[in-house]
């Protein structure tokens, strides 16, 4: 076994010494030596059909809007809350000028930037350059002209274009509790005279789970469908190049339904929200030992899957966004910011494109446990190294890789950017114990991602560690060539195959 599994890693990896490094991978309950499964199925690159295309800004990221205003958001780990307010810490207003930040965003380009969240609900924004310095009755935070001026600075110099949602409390309503669009104007009009255009928007963050003061204590889908479709008259003469996403939801209820049957025609994509789980902070259950199970992988397939149900049901065939999503609600698990979580962050966008979701938006970029950078040092996380390899390897056309999902080996495929012909394969072995194979015709380059613990938050590409280099700039990212054969992939790793010269004609050879 260890003979064939190193021969099958090539010449070059042996001379860097990463064969036996993978052989000795380090994971939370692994026996000494991995087993190997004996079949090696053959995959046939040249001839992988097309299933679909996804968005160009596919992987997409969130900046809540309490990050851009500054406020409370969630605590990080290390103190036991003891109360129900305790679980936040404050945070001053996110440095969106920072070079760092900046240089780390514009490697994920192009994407979508969206900026809202629940905090984005009570909003206000004010008319003028000097802001009040407590937000009026009915709102809870304020965003300044400077803050929104330099989002839109933001998003221009890193390649992302901005997704949001309006301010819908208390003091954006009438008496009898029914929503006026003076907020959502202002907010454009501001965008338009920067030179600045929002892409696309929600009416509102989670309508839901929206409870939040008197005016709309015990919100239901019938007053949401009154309001949306206020928001949707207003978008169409204010802003008729906005798409509007719709509606936000996070549940799977029957409450979701009633709302997109109360709001009506109108929508340009279905969009929606997806956790898990909740994280420990708000009593959640989920341990590191199923993070890597089929169980939980798959939970994502099962909130699709009912959402794909309400699209055809409300708006058939419009496309589906997946405008949030990170490991668990509440600012995810203590390992949302480790190498475990990078098993979830890639085969979620898998299994999306290859369900045809157009646009995945992961929260966070950079605040609390689940961001893909440290908040406090912008180090780049395992799942930002995990992103940057499928941003650069994983096209938007989407392949039939001819082998099914099945449990602990995921293997997905697209075309390779940019390279006429090439194909990509992203192999995850989710085994902790034992070893996959898989047979290519023809020689490839690999790209594989592991890590010395499972719980580490260093992350190593074809056995060395992934860090910023110095001023800031991104280590090479260089695969090593695998000759035509079988090629096995160890316990606990993420694995990219590129082959430039599959030659398959879905990728326009």
């Amino acid at each position: 076994m260890l003979i064939t599994g190193i021969a099958d890693l090539g010449t070059d990896m042996l001379k860097s010494g990463y064969a036996r490094q993978l052989l000795l991978v380090c994971v939370i309950s692994a026996p000494p030596l991995a087993s190997v499964h004996a079949e090696a199925p053959e995959i046939a690159p040249a001839s992988m059909p097309r299933i679909g295309t996804i968005d160009q800004r596919f992987q997409s990221y969130n900046i809540e809007m309490v990050e851009v205003t500054g406020g409370d958001f969630w605590k990080p780990y290390g103190v036991k809350p003891k109360t129900a307010s305790d679980l936040y810490a404050y945070r001053p207003p996110i440095d969106l000028t920072n070079d760092r930040l900046r240089r780390l965003a514009a490697a994920l380009a192009p994407a979508y930037l969206r900026v809202s969240g629940t905090w984005a609900n009570a909003t206000y924004f004010s008319d003028s350059d000097e802001a009040p310095l407590v937000p009026p009755v009915g709102f809870d935070g304020i965003l300044t002209h400077r803050q929104w001026s330099g989002v839109i600075d933001f998003s221009e110099a890193v390649g992302a274009r901005i997704v949001t949602s309006f301010a819908t409390s208390g003091g954006t309503r009438e008496a009898d509790g029914a929503w006026t669009p003076e907020q959502a104007r202002r907010l454009l009009a501001y965008t338009r005279s920067l030179g600045g255009s929002i892409a696309a928007a929600e009416f509102m963050n989670e309508p839901d789970l929206v409870s939040v003061d008197n005016k709309t204590k015990g919100y239901d889908p019938t007053a949401y469908g009154r309001d949306f479709r206020t928001f949707l008259m207003f978008v169409r003469q204010a802003a008729p190049e906005m798409m509007i996403l719709g509606h936000g939801t996070i549940g799977t209820t029957e409450t979701v339904s009633d709302m997109f049957a109360a709001a009506g025609p109108g929508i340009d994509a279905v969009s929606y929200h997806h956790y898990g789980a909740v994280s420990a902070r708000c009593a959640g259950t989920q341990t590191p030992e199923a993070a890597v199970s089929d169980q939980w992988l798959s939970r994502t397939d099962r909130t699709f899957a009912f959402y794909r149900t309400i699209r055809d049901r409300f708006a058939p065939g419009k496309p589906i966004w997946l405008t949030e999503t990170a490991e668990a609600a509440c600012g995810g698990n203590p390992w949302a910011s480790t190498f475990l979580d990078t098993f979830r962050y890639l085969d979620q966008l898998g299994r999306l494109a290859k369900a045809g979701v157009q646009v995945v938006i992961h929260n966070t970029l950079a605040a609390s446990d689940y961001g893909l950078l440290d908040e406090r040092t912008l180090t780049p996380r395992p799942n930002y190294w995990g992103a940057l390899l499928w941003r650069r390897l994983m096209g938007t056309t989407v392949l039939d890789s001819g082998t099914q999902v099945r449990t602990s080996l995921h293997v997905y495929a697209h075309c390779l950017p940019a390279m006429p012909g090439g194909v990509t394969f992203l192999v995850i072995n989710t085994d902790l114990g034992s070893s996959y194979a898989l047979t290519l015709p023809i020689v490839s380059e690999r790209y594989t991602l592991d890590a010395a613990t499972l719980q580490d938050a260093v992350v190593r590409l074809n056995g060395h560690s992934l860090a910023l280099e110095a001023d800031d700039e991104l280590p090479r990212i260089d695969g090593v060539t695998v000759r035509a054969g079988v090629i096995n992939f160890a316990p606990a790793t993420i694995t990219f195959l590129t082959i430039p010269t599959a030659g398959n004609k879905a990728c326009g050879s």
